[in-house]
């Protein structure tokens, strides 16, 4: 299955998962993919030119499935906006393989736990992640839909995160002054 468009999308903090399935429930949403363990694999040039033009190649693995994505550069805005290409593949490990026969390598690995919730009759998605470096909320729909179900569920503006986990990982590794590796359990 081939998957092309515009991702747009912000990040929240939560405390605690408990507490963050009650906010959920309490907007309408309810569970529509259970909880699964993804392991992200992110892909540059040995120039490092995926990250100089702010762009991303990531083999995703989750639930025996893989996918590769490609994301564009972010555009300026209060969501985090950019285009995004997805392709499933039947085999990770090949695609993995593939990837770095054309010369990329894996420079940056991150893991989650993630459970997808949605409302009926919504287009948007909230996903519930868990990831070593705290949990996160994360809203993904059209800006003005995000903006309202930011809002239902007790945030403001000035609480939306546009930062990838990379980038979160490794704040939280300099302000901790440690050296940065990847993000797994």
């Amino acid at each position: 299955m081939r998957r092309g468009t515009q991702e747009t999308e912000i990040k929240l903090p939560v405390a605690d998962v408990e507490s963050a399935k009650r906010v959920l429930y309490r907007a309408g949403f309810r569970v529509h993919k259970r909880r699964r363990f993804e392991d992200n694999f992110v892909f540059d040039t040995p120039e490092l030119s995926m990250r100089q033009s702010d762009s991303l190649l990531r083999l995703r693995e989750a639930g025996g499935k893989a996918v590769v994505t490609y994301k564009g550069k972010q555009g300026e805005s209060k969501h985090k906006s950019r285009e995004e290409l997805e392709v499933d593949v039947s085999d990770g490990a090949m695609a993995r393989r593939i990837i770095e026969r054309l010369g990329f390598h894996a420079g940056f690995r991150y893991q989650k736990y993630r459970t997808e919730y949605k409302q009926a009759g919504r287009s948007g998605i909230a996903t519930l992640d868990e990831t070593p470096i705290g949990i996160y909320l994360e809203l993904e729909g059209a800006p003005d839909w995000i903006d309202r179900t930011a809002r239902r569920l007790g945030y403001a503006e000035s609480d939306y995160i546009t930062l990838s986990y990379g980038r979160l990982y490794a704040e939280q590794c300099r302000k901790n002054g440690q050296a940065p590796a990847d993000m797994i359990f």
